[in-house]
């Protein structure tokens, strides 16, 4: 077999040789040989010049040289001189802009980021629909946009009372129209300054962000600012940062710029103009040094930035929630006495760490920021998570005062929780809790604390089963006779009396605030609460500016404007800073308006706090 294999290899071979000693044309016999090329003809001759009349000397070849403009020809007209703007930079200056403030200057920035179909209209904007229990958006469109813009930028600070925080903040995050004859652009700033005011941070972030970046002005851009440092967001402002870069002139912004450029993939430059800004002093040193961490952060920093708090005797802003968003821990000394602004960023801020947000809750419960929920919430999540230390502690208490099986044991650990009863924000935590007591005797003496924590966080009709429980002229009486929905009939002047005789409160500020709290609900014939007023130095019939606008507002039914004048009035750091006659004109304009549950808060919140 191998035999045979071998001699038809060598066969194949012999075939293979033969084949290619002597090849064999595939052609038709006409393609053997080509044909022969034809030879060219002969060019035809040039015809003969015509004669010339005298011989010419021969030309020379010269090169053209033409000479520069202004230099070398007296005879050139010079070029006109290109009007340019009186306030254009200097090429200095020019050379010191980035590229996104020559294309500013230059207009070849795009004037939007969107594409038109994605447009918005300033019209109708917020974060609350009508139908999502906002206010009308047409209720501020036809009041004066003077009276509009007074009321909103005389409203300074935190209001005194939990309730009408909620309130104004639902006024403010309402979906409105603006008041013909002000700048739409402008009335948003307004609105989302005030929010950042009161501190709502998280609801002036969601009103900014209904609006494109292209209608921003500079008001708007700098509350849409504030907003994104108080919420721990900085890169927020990004897309207006980008946009408009010239809106604002200041070193934060412009750090804020060149970090937003660092996150879009310019880094180089980012880092090149936070070291000049740095270099030359244009912005204090640790705010520089904090933007270059962060600016580093975004994946292309070629160096380490070492954060120091060496004579920094100051904590703004923008140092507290670049440190917080950073994970750089804050001095003590700055940390501390820094105000319950801060406190109430440190809760809202997510990167802050929990045990430090518990720590600082109380103050945003009180002022209405947090509702009951939230603050169970993030006790909750400490719990959880088992760490150690006096937050552990009171989660563990609060666990009790809504599991444990003898409601003697819940109702001893809210009084743990209570503590001497001066932090409204604990009955705020513990409103669920006391919705879960079961009306008793046993538990009476502690009914005013108990009704007390049920209606600060609106549990009204659960408040109201204590009715029957309470004794009439009592402080728990007191409180259900102005929270009481439903209309509780007209309350007696005897009764009323009694509480009076019996308040121990400073200045009787509790009974006075009964007294306003009744008259303004039609529960107190107003004669008698006249009466009772004088006695106690309140003159309800006194009329002010402010009071007339409220008062007609609440004719009108404008419930707007009576949320707004309401926080006007409601100004201050503590019930201390009340007074009666405000309080009734709030509350009667407020039930004329048709928001006759929130007046019942307000004046019930007055008597237990007052």
């Amino acid at each position: 077999m191998r035999r045979a294999v071998l001699l038809a290899g060598a066969a194949l071979a012999l075939c293979s040789t033969l084949a290619i000693a002597a090849p064999e044309s595939l052609l038709p016999p006409s393609f053997d040989n080509p044909a022969p090329t034809p030879a060219p003809r002969p060019a035809p001759a040039p015809a003969p010049a015509p004669a010339q009349n005298a011989p010419s000397a021969p030309t020379v070849s010269e090169p053209v040289i033409q000479p520069l403009p202004g230099i070398g020809d007296p005879g050139a007209v010079a070029l006109p001189d290109i009007p340019l703007p009186a306030n254009f930079p200097s090429l200095a200056e020019l050379e010191a802009m980035d590229p996104d403030q020559i294309d500013e200057l230059l207009g070849l920035k795009p004037k939007f980021d969107i594409p038109p179909a994605a447009r918005r209209a300033l019209r109708e904007v917020g974060v609350i629909g009508q139908d999502e229990g906002g206010f009308d958006s047409t209720s501020l469109a036809a009041q004066p946009p003077a009276l509009v813009q007074a009321a909103l930028q005389a409203t300074r600070g935190p209001l005194v009372s939990r309730w009408g925080h909620i309130l104004l903040r639902r006024a403010l995050a309402s979906r409105l129209d603006s008041p013909q004859g002000m700048d739409p652009a402008s009335f948003i700033a307004l609105r989302a300054s005030l929010l950042n005011r009161i501190g709502e941070g998280l609801a002036a972030r969601a009103l900014v962000q209904d609006v494109d970046s292209s209608n921003y002005n500079a008001a708007l851009a700098s509350a849409a600012f504030d907003a994104y440092l108080a919420t721990g967001d900085l890169l927020g402002i990004c897309p207006v940062a980008r946009l408009k870069s010239t809106l604002i002139e200041d070193a934060e912004w412009d750090m804020a710029r060149a970090i937003c450029a660092a996150y879009a993939g310019e880094a180089r430059q980012a880092e090149r103009d936070l070291q000049r800004m740095l270099y030359y002093g244009e912005a204090p040193r640790i705010d520089a040094l904090l933007a270059q961490r962060f600016a580093g952060a975004a994946g292309e920093g070629r160096r380490a930035v070492n954060i120091e708090w060496n004579n920094v005797d100051e904590l703004t802003p923008w140092r507290f929630g670049l440190a917080r968003q950073l994970g750089v821990e804050l001095p003590a000394s700055l940390r501390n006495g820094a105000g319950p602004t801060y406190d109430i960023s440190d809760v809202l801020i997510p990167a802050v760490p929990l045990p430090e947000r518990v720590a600082v809750m109380d103050v945003a419960g009180e002022r209405g920021i947090l509702s009951s929920s939230a603050m169970v919430d993030l006790y909750s999540q400490l719990w959880s998570e088992q760490l150690e230390g006096e937050a552990r502690t009171r989660a563990s208490t609060l666990r009790e005062a809504y599991v444990a099986s003898d409601p003697a044991d819940r109702l001893a650990a809210m009084r743990q929780l209570w503590g001497d009863g001066n932090s409204y924000g604990r009955q705020v935590l513990t409103a669920y809790a006391a919705a879960r007591l079961p009306v008793s005797e046993l538990l009476v003496d502690d009914a005013p604390q108990i009704i007390g924590s049920m209606l600060a966080a609106g549990l009204d009709r659960n408040a109201a089963r204590w009715s029957s429980a309470v004794a009439e002229g009592s402080q728990g009486w007191a409180l259900l006779a102005v929270a009481q929905p439903g209309g509780s009939g007209q309350v007696s002047g005897g009764a009323v009396s009694q509480f009076i005789d019996d308040d121990s409160s400073e200045n009787q500020r509790k009974s006075r605030f009964l007294v306003a709290g009744l008259a303004g609900l039609g529960r107190l014939d107003f004669s008698t609460a006249v009466s009772l007023g004088q006695d106690l130095g309140v003159n309800l019939n006194r009329e002010s500016p402010w009071s007339r606008k409220i008062d007609r507002a609440g004719e009108l039914r404008n419930q707007t404007l009576v949320a707004l004048l309401a926080g006007l009035g409601m100004q201050g750091s503590g019930w201390d800073k009340m007074t009666a006659r405000h309080l009734y004109h709030i509350v009667r304009a407020l039930d004329q308006a048709g928001l006759n549950a929130e007046a019942r808060m307000i004046a019930a919140e007055a008597v237990a706090r007052g």
